[in-house]
């Protein structure tokens, strides 16, 4: 099945002209002239851009996201492809109607019509996964209805075997390949596309983002309806505004584009640092601004987190990339084991700075991310750096937040913008604030676990049992001075906590 689906994916970039991608320039340019001759049959008179996006939905899903990510790097690509591309975030071809409500009728075992007051047979909007109906329950409330697509799962499965496969003769074959962990990248990407094809899965993900920002002045996350949602089908609050991408739009309602900007960046670090839950495809399609300035987010099928290691991790090379503290982010990828222990900092420092230094205090308009990134990669090649495959999410996010930024306000600072988010956060993790938080949290722990010394010291005394009397008493002597030392650790921290507590 792999080396058909292989056969497929060649014979449509073939048909769709994507050769000239390769052979328009470099070692391959010899190549044109005997393809063209080859291949008169081919109708190639539709513009480039048109082409590959005809390609990309063609080969299904897994491509069309990655056109949509594309879409979103104008730095990176011509702007006739990055404007095709883009029709890509909400304009796939949809499946029949019929075929929708087949499946409705499937999963509710009863009519449309009976379940809903009114349905809209005609799609409000196709995605490579998905696609969203409007309707209206019986008690008046508007609501968006998101169908799977038919047959999707079968389709994904194939192209993440084909990736699998790639990933596999690249690990073998390519020097890098198993520094840079191409299976395990695979096999991550597998799992939350797996996640997006249980809407049930993703309407607990936007219940739990929706928590997150409860209330807020940043995000807003629409309600879901759960007596309505199956493994295929997500019902949820129908909220109105405008696509991000339409900047003309937004400026006619008096929308501040400078303060957007900045709220996208804020709304990032939130959820990345506060929360460690973060909405990992955030391209402009999946992005509304509300009437009273408030981002909407919608299709919450791919989800990213982040543990507590991680979040302090990337938290203190961040701030030491904005203070301009090359060699901290040398030493924190070292303490992190993401580099080796014999790494030489000094030199690890030294090719940082040549990378991050020309960038700083310059807008997003004259930073091009694509080359600093490709820069990075070279100097962790050469200092033989691991990449972390549960940070491949993270990275994809940032890139879709940088071309958000980047399409809103040319002139926004990125690193002014996010410097004083950060800086607060990490106050709130050290010192007598973050001590005080772990304390509380700690708290109920210590509450089981306390009136449970007794028991496990009668328990260890019976495992001693059998040991001399001598080595006995040694033991107990060693565990009491234990005992002691964590029971003056607990009041020392308790009376922290309730001296902190007096005096605010």
């Amino acid at each position: 099945m792999r080396i058909l689906r292989l056969l497929k994916i060649l014979s449509i970039a073939f048909r769709f002209g994507l050769d000239e991608f390769f052979t328009s320039h470099g070692p391959l340019v010899f190549l044109n002239k005997p393809i063209k001759w080859l291949t008169f049959w081919r109708d190639l008179d539709r513009p480039r851009g048109e082409r590959l996006r005809l390609a990309l939905e063609a080969l299904g899903p897994i491509f069309i996201k990655f056109g949509q990510m594309l879409s979103t790097r104008r730095d990176l690509i011509p702007h006739d492809i990055a404007d095709e591309l883009a029709k890509l975030q909400d304009q796939v071809p949809p499946f029949s109607s019929a075929a929708a409500l087949s499946i409705l009728e499937k999963a509710y075992k009863q009519n449309v019509d009976t379940l809903f007051l009114k349905f809209h047979q005609k799609p409000a909007a196709s995605a490579s996964v998905a696609q969203v109906h409007l309707a209206v329950l019986h008690d008046g409330t508007k609501v968006a209805v998101k169908i799977l697509r038919p047959g999707i799962a079968r389709i994904i499965t194939h192209d993440i075997e084909l990736m699998d496969t790639g990933a596999w003769l690249a690990e073998k074959l390519w020097p890098d390949g198993k520094r840079l962990k191409l299976q395990q990248v695979v096999s991550e990407f597998a799992r939350h596309l797996e996640d997006e094809l249980d809407l049930m899965r993703e309407a607990s993900n936007c219940s739990q983002l929706r928590r997150n920002f409860m209330n807020s002045s940043l995000l807003l996350v629409p309600e879901v309806y759960w007596d309505y949602c199956r493994s295929n089908v997500m019902v949820m609050e129908r909220i109105s505004g405008i696509p991000i991408s339409h900047v003309d739009e937004l400026i006619a309602q008096q929308i501040d584009i400078p303060h957007l900007a900045r709220m996208g960046v804020e709304i990032f670090f939130t959820q990345v640092f506060r929360d460690g839950y973060f909405h990992a495809d955030m391209h402009p399609g999946n992005i509304f601004v509300g009437d009273d300035g408030r981002y909407i987010a919608v299709d919450f099928g791919i989800m990213g987190t982040l543990s507590d290691e991680d979040k302090n991790y990337l938290a203190q090379n961040f701030l030491a990339f904005f203070r301009r503290d090359y060699a901290r982010v040398a030493q924190a990828h070292v303490e992190a084991g993401w580099a080796p222990k014999n790494t030489r900092v000094d030199d690890f420092e030294s090719a940082i700075r040549a990378v991050c230094e020309p960038i700083f205090d310059k807008p997003l308009k004259e930073i091009s991310f694509g080359r600093v990134l490709f820069q990075l990669f070279q100097t962790s090649r050469q200092f033989n750096v691991e990449i972390q495959p549960q940070l491949v999410l993270l990275q994809k996010t940032l890139l879709n937040i940088e071309g958000l930024g980047r399409d809103l306000d040319p002139d926004l600072d990125l690193w002014k913008t996010a410097k004083p988010f950060l800086e607060n956060w990490m106050s709130e993790q050290v010192g007598i604030r973050g001590l005080t938080g772990r304390v509380q949290k700690e708290i109920p722990n210590w509450a089981v676990i306390f009136p449970q010394l007794p028991r496990l010291f009668h328990h260890m005394l019976a495992e001693n049992r059998n040991q001399g009397f001598e080595e006995t008493v040694q033991h107990l002597i060693k565990e009491e001075k234990r005992q002691n030392r964590l029971l003056l650790f607990v009041i020392i921290l308790l009376t922290a906590l309730l001296l902190w507590q007096i005096y605010n």
